[in-house]
């Protein structure tokens, strides 16, 4: 089902400098038409040069942010990034379950593009029972891995396998991702082994060529509420990954204008939209 302006709920820590996060979640969401909003589960010191410190408010009051804005404001597509730990997840994992569900798609940030751990070692069991409440999973390799318990993937076809076998055994869709991979290519794929994909097969992929560019900061952040809101936007998840794949290499082409930091900058959230207009998958 789609909606024309989808209401987006952001579950995910914070970022100061705007490229990660719930800030990078936000110019995400808007950029692809929908309405964002956000529940904080952690207060991040980072910057392009990585993260300094967490703090993590009591679990209370996280409930409390999810019951007050869906108390009052029909959802229609959550995205779910930094957890940190099994408390977060567990009372996280008991909100989706209360309520009526709408749209998840999670990004399981356990390791950032610093080589930073964002979650807690013991809450990995956890992140993996959550995918229960999961439409859309969106790991980068690492990430994927250690869902499976797994070294990390080497190539495109150990990637595409690791995404099958997840998908199999979570009956969730795994969007696999290879910007950690080596070489020219950037490809991307929806892998759904357990049900398939509308189309019948259970892998789509979608490739492009690799940006040349340090500022990488927040991409899986940004791609998974991309993904959120145009499957919210559009029903169609393969529209939805072409027009996030498109939407992505002019935010990484173009990152490089923005000159924010003096490490690993952001991409530009908004180049497409002000050069010429969100994506409409007409």
């Amino acid at each position: 089902m789609s909606t024309a302006i989808p209401r987006v709920l952001s579950i995910a820590g914070t970022d100061p400098t705007g490229g990660a996060g719930i800030q990078a979640d936000l110019k995400s969401i808007a950029a692809h038409g929908g309405y964002g909003m956000a529940v904080v589960t952690a207060l991040v010191a980072q910057n392009t040069h990585g993260v300094r410190s967490v703090h993590t408010p009591p679990p209370e009051f996280l409930h409390e942010q999810l019951i007050a804005v869906s108390d009052d404001v029909t959802i229609d597509a959550v995205k779910i990034g930094m957890l940190g730990n099994a408390e977060t997840i567990g009372v996280v994992d008991d909100w989706l379950g209360r309520g009526k569900s709408p749209l998840v798609v999670l990004d399981p940030v356990m390791i950032a593009t610093s080589g930073d751990r964002l979650l807690e070692a013991a809450a990995e069991e956890a992140i993996g029972q959550l995918l229960h409440r999961v439409d859309l999973v969106t790991p980068n390799l690492p990430e994927l891995a250690a869902l499976l318990g797994e070294p990390a993937a080497t190539s495109w076809s150990e990637a595409l396998e690791q995404g099958r076998r997840l998908s199999h055994a979570k009956s969730v869709i795994v969007l696999v991702k290879g910007g950690h991979l080596q070489g020219q290519d950037c490809p991307d794929a929806l892998v759904d082994a357990a049900n398939g994909l509308p189309d019948g097969r259970q892998v789509f992929e979608v490739s492009a060529e690799r940006i040349d560019t340090a500022n990488t900061h927040g991409t899986g952040c940004s791609m998974s509420s991309a993904m959120a809101t145009l499957q919210a936007r559009l029903g169609d998840w393969t529209a939805a990954l072409t027009l996030t794949k498109s939407w992505l290499q002019d935010s990484l082409a173009h990152a490089d204008e923005l000159n924010v930091g003096s490490g690993n900058g952001p991409l530009h959230h908004y180049h497409q939209l002000w050069n010429g207009g969100m994506p409409s998958g007409k």
